[in-house]
């Protein structure tokens, strides 16, 4: 069946994913993908610290296709690592900062990470970003969740689960395990309920404009035309004259004015 074929590849490739996680740490990358070549199989890993994935002369990666190819039988397997454009801008990496923070220093100043952790990545450029910190190890009585957020974050429909970046990460703390969720909008996203009016007034007035400048362009032509005809009427006028000069041309009556009767009364 083709559809057991495609779920055994799939969960081979989440078996890999637990794996290098395990071996690497899930806090020294982001996230890998998996594609399949001519030559054989490429894993790349994406991450802040390319350094610490690769190791002392990239002694990790060799020994972790050795062990790809005899533990999962990959053919040829090629790894290699990418370097994040901007960490800031990754939910994971910014999640695993988090419980970084909180694990070294504790969760007594968990507000200041927070707000910190979201001004830096507002300052990245982000449209919007959300984070929560949740569970027992929260300093409280109870489990308590806080929430930060700032700027415009789709939260639900096809934007939400394609294109917005999150990421959990947990802290396991003395007083107990708290669990960070991080969402981020990346900057340069359409959306789809995004309308622009300015664009259009300013194309109806570009429209305008022409139309306007065609119609200063006519006005002269018209003046023109006229002072044209007046020459004209003059001359045929002129002419008339030199042929009959004791004909003087007849000039129109003048209607009489209407005067009111007046009623004689005798």
């Amino acid at each position: 069946m083709i559809e057991r074929k495609f779920v055994a590849e799939k969960l081979r490739e989440l078996q890999v994913e637990t794996f290098i996680a395990r071996e690497i740490g899930k806090d020294k990358y982001s996230y890998l993908e998996i594609k399949k070549t001519p030559l054989g199989e490429k894993i790349i890993i994406y991450t802040s610290k390319p350094g610490l994935v690769v190791g002392k002369k990239g002694e990790t990666i060799k020994n972790l296709t050795i062990v790809l190819k005899a533990r999962f039988k990959m053919e040829n397997p090629q790894i290699e690592v990418a370097e994040l454009p901007s960490a800031e801008l990754d939910a994971q990496t910014m999640a695993e900062y988090i419980v970084n923070v909180l694990e070294k220093f504790g969760p007594k100043r968990f507000k200041s990470i927070g707000y910190r952790t979201l001004q830096r990545i507002i300052d990245a450029g982000a449209l919007g970003a959300e984070i929560v910190i949740s569970g027992r190890g929260v300093p409280s009585s109870r489990a308590k969740s806080w929430r930060f957020w700032d700027g415009y974050l789709k939260k639900a429909g096809d934007v939400s689960e394609s294109l917005v970046s999150k990421g959990i990460a947990f802290a396991n703390l003395k007083s107990g395990t708290v669990g960070v969720k991080v969402s981020i909008m990346p900057p340069g996203i359409e959306l789809p309920d995004k309308i622009k009016v300015e664009e259009v007034q300013e194309q109806a007035k570009e429209e305008s404009k022409p139309e306007k400048a065609e119609e200063k362009k006519e006005e002269p032509k018209k003046a023109e035309e006229k002072k044209e005809k007046k020459e004209e009427k003059k001359k045929t006028l002129k002419k008339a004259e030199k042929k009959n000069p004791k004909e003087k041309p007849r000039k129109k009556a003048k209607k009489p004015k209407k005067t009111k009767k007046k009623e004689a009364k005798k």
